[in-house]
């Protein structure tokens, strides 16, 4: 029973049912309930035309469809699109906080150093295979 469950274990999923979940719940309660200041001044270009609550929309449903991803196994595809799902509103919130940084809003420099890092995290780990399985490793003596 345990050799068939460990099989069945990824990393890369499990991430996707974390980080996807996290997702969700940051739109929902972060966004939608409850917006910050910094958020919401850093995001001035972009509600300008897209409203927070609209905004918060996405990152449930991108991290719903992410997280759903990871739960299914064998479905590389699907789980590609789990990927985009992640990386696609981290991405948005890189560049809206770049650009407020550039431009009207200087503090935002950290949340689009701190958004763009983990964009780019995202589409290293959608790269990543899982380790191997045990019985095809080398033993380490």
């Amino acid at each position: 029973m345990r050799g068939a469950a460990a099989r069945r274990f990824s990393h890369r999923r499990a991430f996707l049912f974390t980080v996807g979940a996290g997702w969700a719940l940051y739109g929902g309660l972060g966004i939608i309930g409850n917006p910050r200041y910094g958020t919401a001044r850093g995001l001035a270009d972009v509600t300008h035309y897209v409203p927070m609550d609209t905004l918060g929309w996405m990152w449930v449903a991108c991290g719903s469809i992410a997280a759903a991803a990871g739960l299914l196994v064998n479905c590389p595809r699907v789980q590609a699109l789990g990927y985009v799902a992640l990386a696609a509103p981290a991405g948005l919130w890189a560049g809206a906080f770049a650009a407020a940084a550039a431009t009207t809003f200087p503090e935002a420099v950290g949340s689009a150093c701190g958004w763009g890092a983990f964009t780019i995290g995202v589409v290293l780990v959608s790269g990543m295979d899982d380790p191997l399985p045990s019985y095809l490793r080398k033993d380490r003596r």
